[in-house]
């Protein structure tokens, strides 16, 4: 029964974020100084195609998960079916909080449009708040970021940058090629890839540890399993990497001794 109890808040908390973290987007498209690196692509899609940038968000998501299996060369079914089930999920909230802010009454000035823009900033960095401290699946985006950074042995700040950047040259593309513009990408691309972290950073060391005490209230002996059991997964999946470029050390050394023996003959 605690399980289930806590096991209720960390997926609250994970909806919620999700929630919070396509307002936040939703607040920066209508800001219209262009989106943050993690939907530009996706809003790219919707400018050139005209469709919903939620059903855009599902597209762009797919594209992600295909990518993780094409760099680590490998495929789980499984996971590749929970991240499809979030990023429905997260295209769902995209569709419903966009309609839902177009309902205020409120004109576009460019005060109201800067004034969404930093409202963006701070509701996407609550978002990740909540949604990454519960440490459950991530999206595809997101988990695309950490294959990139477990492929090629980079920080993980470095791979986001690489992520990021890449998702953005993409979606500049995307859009000079079809609608003649950067559509998607400006000064707010710029404004969020800066601040959100900064942000972000701020909240996590004033909010998370309290916000877990809530989650975990009267079940610290499930936090500490939990750490323990999270502990475990990463020293297995360090040892799953280190057997797998062991296998491809031996397959490349056995490749050069084939071919030693070719020129030998």
């Amino acid at each position: 029964m605690n399980h289930i109890h806590v096991t209720i808040k960390r997926l609250s908390l994970y909806v919620v974020g999700l929630f919070f973290l396509s307002l936040g987007v939703s607040f920066s498209i209508l800001a219209n100084f262009g989106v943050s690196p993690v939907s530009s692509l996706a809003y790219a899609f919707s400018l050139t195609t005209g469709l919903s940038v939620g059903m855009m968000t599902i597209v762009a998501n797919l594209l992600f998960i295909i990518l993780q299996i094409m760099i680590s060369k490998r495929f789980n079914p499984r996971e590749a079916i929970v991240q499809l089930m979030i990023a429905f999920l997260f295209g769902f909230f995209m569709d419903l909080t966009l309609y839902l802010l177009q309902l205020l009454p409120v004109s576009e000035t460019p005060a109201v449009r800067v004034l969404f823009l930093i409202v963006s900033l701070f509701v996407v960095a609550v978002g990740l708040l909540d949604y990454t401290s519960v440490k459950l699946p991530l999206m595809p985006y997101d988990e695309l970021t950490a294959v990139i950074a477990t492929r090629f042995k980079w920080a993980f700040s470095k791979a986001k940058i690489t992520s990021d950047l890449l998702n953005v040259v993409l979606a500049g593309l995307v859009c000079l090629t079809f609608i003649r513009t950067l559509g998607s990408i400006g000064i707010g691309t710029v404004v969020a890839a800066v601040f959100i972290g900064k942000i972000l950073g701020w909240l996590i060391i004033h909010f998370r540890e309290p916000m877990l005490g809530w989650v975990y209230r009267g079940h610290e002996d499930l936090q500490v399993t939990t750490i323990a059991a999270q502990a475990e997964q990463a020293v297995l999946e360090e040892k799953e990497k280190a057997e797998r470029e062991r296998l491809e050390a031996l397959k490349h050394s056995a490749s050069g001794q084939v071919k030693d023996e070719d020129w030998s003959v």
